[in-house]
């Protein structure tokens, strides 16, 4: 378990410092545009995959602290990944906020949202990101 300062600068410097932020015109990416109805989030998320794995996650937009640090983070998570192993980092993260046991070792930095249940109105914030690369993984597999 982290934290609670060890979270806040984890989530600080992703929302400060994203290493992922960038809009791609390289029509090679695939993309997904997320909005919220109930927050200031709209987030498009670009993903490059070749022979069934993540070269390149990248996403632009306005998103809060957690929307923005979340998907920074798993970005990270999931580049250079198979589409298995992407899909088994992101079940983890559900897991975690839907407050079931997980595998903390495979996510790395996103535990940072370890305590997100708590805030029922923020999952969607924490979520909206992942769902978008989840989208992406589908759309490449079809």
């Amino acid at each position: 378990m982290m934290d609670k300062q060890l979270k806040r600068e984890i989530m600080l410097d992703h929302y400060n410092n994203p290493n992922n932020k960038k809009k791609v015109t390289d029509d090679r990416y695939l993309w997904v545009h997320n909005a919220s109805e109930s927050c200031i989030d709209d987030i498009t998320v670009y993903m490059l995959a070749e022979d069934g794995i993540i070269k390149d996650v990248k996403f632009d937009g306005i998103g809060c602290t957690i929307c923005t640090a979340s998907t920074d983070i798993m970005c990270d998570l999931v580049t250079g990944k198979s589409f298995s192993e992407a899909r088994q980092i992101i079940n983890e993260y559900y897991k975690m906020v839907d407050e079931k046991p997980f595998d903390e070792d495979a996510l790395e930095e996103a535990n940072a949202f370890d305590t997100l249940y708590q805030q029922a109105n923020r999952i969607k914030c924490g979520t909206i990101g992942i769902h978008a690369i989840e989208e992406l993984i589908n759309e490449y597999e079809k």
